[in-house]
């Protein structure tokens, strides 16, 4: 599966800033591969911005779909106003491995109810309209071997399919590459086989 993730460093954020009769809604976005990544987001705007009136939020730890690392909160606004819109954006958008929070500070003017879940929906949106992105391949670890003279053509064939080598052993009897596989793509090593004459042999044991 290939999908689309904020393209940001760990503890790295993307602000935004919206306001809607006079209450300032700060959105802030990270890359959450994890619950943890997204907590630690919450966390920083909590210290950040201690006298905000609320802090709601919305992750999905991630794929898009993802059913169990998921979360929103409403942080004390009215039920359903604020961490169900902001997660509806996020997951509309097709993204992945995404957290928000959005810090609000009440201006004076009751939004409503429906005024409210507009507000924080649109301030995600803005935010996410200028995120930077790049494209997540879900891997699965795959064990080749190979004889020493194959390795060299080994790695170029896999290079030419983006596929990464994240080891190599030497034996004996040749070299074992653990590669990641993309699990969207059928792993078809006939061209390789072509290639090495038959020198490639898929390993099913665990090690």
């Amino acid at each position: 599966m290939r999908y689309p993730v904020p393209d940001l460093a760990p503890d790295e954020r993307h602000a935004s800033e919206i306001e809607v009769e006079k209450s300032r809604f700060l959105a802030w976005v990270c890359h959450a591969p994890d619950v943890a990544a997204f907590e630690a987001l919450l966390a920083a705007a909590r210290q950040a911005h201690p006298n905000a009136s609320h802090h709601c939020s919305a992750f999905i730890a991630g794929p898009p779909g993802e059913q169990a690392a998921i979360g929103f909160s409403d942080d004390g606004e009215p039920g359903g106003t604020a961490g169900r819109p902001m997660f509806q954006v996020l997951e509309g958008a097709g993204l992945g491995q995404v957290g928000c929070v959005v810090t609000r500070y009440f201006g004076g003017t009751k939004l409503g109810t429906g005024g409210l879940a507009r507000a924080y929906a649109q301030a995600v949106a803005q935010a996410l309209a200028t995120l930077p992105r790049r494209e997540v391949t879900e891997r699965t670890a795959q064990r080749l071997l190979v004889d020493f003279a194959g390795e060299a053509e080994a790695r170029a064939w896999l290079a030419q399919r983006d596929v990464p080598v994240d080891a190599a052993d030497y034996r004996a009897d040749g070299v074992v590459l653990t590669i990641g596989w993309p699990r969207d793509t059928v792993l078809d090593l006939a061209p390789l086989e072509a290639r090495l004459r038959g020198r490639v042999t898929l390993l099913l044991d665990a090690r």
